[in-house]
This record gives structure tokens, C-alpha cells and sequence, in this order.
């Protein structure tokens, strides 16, 4: 599996996401700067990490979704090059139209760092086949723009078309209907909140994130 990793100004989850991806295959990922106009050639994955691009000013998301990179990413995922962004690349991928909806602040204004109790809603994807369904999993957050919302027919639109991969078990931040990931219609792009890169390590409090990476390489 050849993958790589976007690397932003304000990115702080990088290594996690490239520790996590070389663990499962055993492969370096490729660090990308976000000031590139070109991807390396032959990938399988490419992950938009979290952190705080650009500090979040304006939006968060916003400025790094006008990156020089951003392009060829787009041109990847409409290619079937699987995308995943995680926290603030899930911010990103909203913010580039990949994904539909929006991040907006916490509910209680507050930034939420714990590990979250998830749902895997649907394990037939790209990125769950190693999860059951219905299946219980603990997966740290860190966030204070969670907050996933978009109007009832695009909300209607992903629970109907089985887009809802994650959703959260109790009400962490207000997301609408508890939503914690979605994948994009073509099933090759997924943003997610919760951070799985900071669970495949049992040293590290838990496993529950590990699966995630294995259904990409399998």
C-alpha cells in the first residue's frame, strides 16, 4: 500500500497518521507539503491529518482547502484514490466539497479531548470491512469545531444511501444525529472527527483504531 500524508502549517497529527499507516504496511507514507502542486505517483491512500491548519483563522479548514495541493488530491479522489481526513482533514474535505456538511463549534463551546464511544453504522466500506457491524469501538476526539451539521435532506440523503459510517453513542459536541464520519458517494473518501491513528497501540490505552487501517490495506 503506498500512501501518503498532507502536511499543512498547524499540522500536529502527521507522524500519528504516518506511524499509523507504516505499521499496517509496512511501507514509509510519503509527507507532502501542502505547498506541492504534485502528488507522488502510484497511491493507494492519501490522509489529511488533524492539527490546526493555518491556526483555524477564518474557518478551520478553510485556508488549507485552498492549498496548492488541494487540486491534485481532488483530482485523486474523483480518480477512486482513497482519501481519508481525519479531525481537521475532515474540516478540509468540507471545505473542498468532497465531503458535503459542515464543522462548526461545540454545542458547549467548550474543546472536547476524550476517548468517545462510536458506533460503526456501516462496516461494508473501503475503511470498516475489518469491523462489525453495530460494532462498539473507543476512539480518542480533540476538537472544538466537531460540530457536524447540514440540512435534513442531505442528512436524510446520508442515513438512506448508508454514507453514516461513525456516529457517536451520547452527545459529545451536537453534531446532527450524533455523526462522527461519512464517506462521499463514490464510498472512497471518508472524514471522520475521532482519531483512530492514536489508537492502534495498547501501550497508547487502546486498539480500537487499528481495524480502520487494516480494512485499507486489505
Amino acid at each position: 500500500m503506498q500512501s501518503a500524508v498532507i502536511v499543512f502549517p498547524g499540522s500536529n497529527c502527521d507522524r500519528d497518521m504516518a506511524v499509523a499507516l507504516e505499521t499496517v504496511s509496512g511501507n514509509k507514507p510519503h509527507m507532502v507539503w501542502h505547498g506541492d502542486s504534485e502528488l507522488p505517483s502510484g497511491l493507494d491512500i492519501i490522509a489529511i491529518p488533524g492539527g490546526f491548519s493555518y491556526g483555524d483563522y477564518l474557518r478551520s479548514g478553510a485556508m488549507a482547502s485552498r492549498s496548492s495541493i488541494i487540486k491534485p488530491v481532488i483530482e485523486a479522489a474523483n480518480r477512486g484514490v482513497k482519501i481519508l481526513g481525519v479531525c481537521n482533514g475532515f474540516q478540509i474535505l468540507t471545505e473542498t466539497g468532497l465531503l458535503p456538511g459542515a464543522l462548526m463549534r461545540n454545542s458547549n463551546i467548550n474543546f472536547v479531548c476524550k476517548d468517545a464511544e462510536l458506533e460503526v453504522t456501516n462496516n461494508t466500506t473501503v475503511f470498516t470491512s475489518r469491523y462489525a457491524k453495530n460494532e462498539s469501538i473507543s476512539i480518542p476526539v480533540a476538537h472544538h469545531d466537531g460540530n457536524f451539521f447540514a440540512d435534513s435532506e442531505t442528512l436524510d440523503r446520508l442515513e438512506n444511501e448508508g454514507r453514516v459510517v461513525f456516529r457517536y453513542r451520547s452527545d459529545i459536541n451536537g453534531s446532527s444525529r450524533n455523526i462522527a464520519g461519512i464517506i462521499n458517494e463514490a464510498g472512497n473518501v471518508l472524514g471522520m472527527m475521532p482519531h483512530p491513528e492514536r489508537a492502534i497501540d495498547a501501550k497508547h490505552g487502546g486498539t480500537d483504531g487499528l481495524a480502520l487501517f487494516e480494512s485499507l490495506l486489505n
